[in-house]
């Protein structure tokens, strides 16, 4: 039995393709051009790319995105690899929608970026993804380097007694070992934890101190683990596509998810103290109300964190 959804789908797509066809004839445009000159930098334009790209029936069009996905997934799209891939893709649009690259210079640039953004993000996730299953290893010197280094930024003052010892439990981990608080985000919590603490000290101190409230404490390390986990999921169903299209003018980088993080540490420490939970019991539906709105937050095209 054949479904509404598929009878929808053969018919949105039949008159998408009239539609294009009678906007080709009547502007002279193909739809990758419409969108960019027709689109404000950022989350719509690069969207709308995105979109019509993944539509193309075009055989040199879709080889272009089989080597591009490839370049990302493989996290190769930096320097001359980067500059070779714009190159090659706007070649292929040029030749495929017979555009004269003499007359759209301002196509060229535009969509250019568009590129840098959308396949950037996917380069970006994949980043992420491989230091999320890099397991925190007790017995790789660069782990124990940045385990003691977050120590020593968020309290300088206080020498830690030992490499497993209750002090730990002060800025907010389970036991006297910190590294059985990773397993679920791996590297990436902790380099989330540390980019925190370094680039932004006076509001991690901020945020810190709440932690430690008498009333609304909360446990700081767990909790920003936990916001790695949100920042994470946001990038993985497509929802931070909104903020990093609109922030980026190149080719996004983890910084841009670090500060992703950052925000929302910042921003959920501000939610969880206005809440006034009566017990840390209260977590899970505070946290899950602020990535509600969050979320709210991104269905705007122009949403970025700042």
């Amino acid at each position: 039995m054949i479904s509404f959804n598929t009878v929808y789908t053969f018919i949105y797509l039949y008159i998408r393709q009239f539609i294009k066809w009678f906007l080709r004839k009547t502007t002279k445009l193909c739809e990758l051009q419409r969108i960019c000159y027709g689109e404000p930098v950022g989350c719509l334009r690069s969207r709308g790319v995105e979109y019509s790209l993944s539509l193309s029936r075009d055989v040199n069009i879709k080889e272009m995105i089989k080597f591009l996905n490839k370049v990302t997934d493989e996290r190769r799209m930096y320097g001359a690899t980067l500059k070779t891939a714009l190159e090659k893709s706007i070649h292929i649009i040029l030749l495929t929608k017979q555009i004269n690259p003499g007359i759209h210079k301002q196509f060229i640039q535009s969509f250019g970026r568009c590129i840098e953004h959308i396949w950037g993000y996917r380069q970006l996730f994949e980043e992420v993804e491989f230091s999320r299953t890099t397991q925190y290893n007790a017995d790789n010197p660069e782990h124990e380097e940045k385990l003691l280094k977050l120590w020593n930024l968020l309290m300088p003052k206080i020498k830690l007694s030992g490499r497993v010892s209750k002090q730990w439990r002060d800025i907010g981990f389970q036991g006297d070992d910190p590294k059985t608080d990773f397993r679920g985000m791996g590297i990436l919590g902790l380099d989330n934890l540390i980019y925190f603490a370094e680039e932004y000290p006076e509001a991690v101190n901020h945020v810190l101190s709440h932690s430690m409230h008498p009333k609304y404490g909360y446990a700081f390390a767990i909790v920003g683990i936990n916001l790695t986990s949100m920042a994470y999921h946001l990038f993985k169903d497509g929802t931070a596509k909104t903020h990093v299209y609109n922030v980026s003018k190149s080719l996004p980088s983890m910084r841009i998810f670090h500060q992703f993080y950052c925000y929302l540490f910042y921003e959920f420490d501000k939610f969880w103290i206005e809440a006034k939970p009566s017990n840390v019991m209260e977590f899970t539906y505070i946290r899950d109300k602020f990535e509600s709105n969050i979320r709210t937050f991104f269905l705007n095209p122009h949403s970025q964190l700042n």
